[in-house]
């Protein structure tokens, strides 16, 4: 990449592009760039309105993409939210999205079936949040508040199941990190109770939705793994990865598999691994050019996956990998 950066996000845009916004460190955390898979290059582009990182990025199926909160420069949460457009002229693509009701950083996004997005929990001023909001960018007023979560959580993640609701899972709360879920409804704006996770609470964990409709939730300062069913509103304890990992990544690949790369114990890992859904079980992949953590994942349409930035044990990083499946 043209700047190393972790604590950004990375989005695969409707061209195939992918966009990578933001990054933590003491400059340039309004940069941008896209990387182009039928070039193999980073291209530059307009640098965001606000520095942020731990903001999310969301892509609308307008194409463009909504871009939430997260932390500036100086350590300061902040509530603004921006819209970049990929296909603007230069010096246009970014325009004002309004503010969200709360300052929030390290919350979650998720776009729902109607189109809305749905922001949850994060840290903000009073600590870890159990609020929830709504962006609904074809309404007059933007956003709008929705029923608030059981427990304030950061760190979290939150899952699209096939019938629409979100499932949200862990995170940190008031007292340390969390093992309970709930599920949100879109229909009522409510949330309901979706039981615990088997083993330790975990936070910075992955949350990926399989084929099979279940979630996937892996790591989090743990190796263990757990399936949420939808269907039967139950966890199963399946196979723990071969390392304890947190702030990694984990994509599902066209076979149906899931790809966990990197990710931090004590010290960052350079080690990959691949859950198989059919056997529950993980195997080690191939290993990763240099430990990284903190860093961010894509699929793109050719079945690669794009690993970009992180954080060695000393610096950012401006390299990116490709991994073959």
């Amino acid at each position: 990449m043209g700047t190393a950066r972790h604590d950004h996000t990375a989005s695969v845009l409707p061209s195939g592009r992918v966009l990578v916004v933001g990054r933590y460190s003491g400059d340039a955390l309004d940069s941008v760039e896209e990387y182009d898979p039928t070039t193999s290059t980073w291209i530059p582009r307009d640098d965001m309105h606000w520095a942020r990182r731990f903001h999310t990025a969301s892509v609308l199926p307008s194409g463009k993409v909504l871009v939430t909160g997260g932390s500036n420069n100086l350590n300061t949460i902040i509530s603004s939210t921006e819209l970049y457009d990929p296909v603007a002229p230069s010096g246009h693509s970014w325009s004002w999205a309004g503010d969200m009701a709360e300052i929030r950083t390290a919350h979650t996004a998720t776009v729902l079936p109607s189109g809305k997005v749905l922001i949850a929990g994060g840290f903000g001023v009073s600590g870890a949040l159990g609020s929830a909001e709504l962006y609904d960018g074809s309404a007059a007023v933007k956003w709008s508040r929705t029923g608030s979560m059981k427990t304030g959580r950061y760190g979290h993640t939150a899952t699209v199941l096939l019938s629409g609701k979100v499932l949200v899972v862990g995170g940190d709360g008031p007292n340390g990190a969390l093992a309970d879920a709930e599920l949100y409804d879109p229909a009522t704006g409510s949330w309901t109770a979706a039981g615990s996770l088997p083993g330790p609470g975990r936070a910075n964990h992955t949350a990926t939705l399989l084929p099979s409709g279940q979630v996937l939730v892996a790591g989090g300062n743990t190796a263990d793994s757990a399936l949420y069913d939808p269907t039967s509103g139950t966890w199963l304890a399946v196979a723990p990865m071969g390392a304890a990992r947190a702030y990694h990544t984990a994509t599902l690949l066209p076979s149906g598999r899931v790809l966990v790369v990197g990710g931090m114990t004590a010290i960052p890992l350079a080690s990959t691994e691949v859950y198989d859904p059919d056997s529950r079980t993980w195997s080690p992949s191939a290993v990763l050019d240099v430990a990284r953590s903190h860093h961010a994942a894509c699929l793109l349409s050719s079945g690669q996956v794009l690993i970009a930035g992180g954080h060695t044990s000393s610096a950012p990083l401006a390299s990116a990998a490709l991994y073959e499946p």
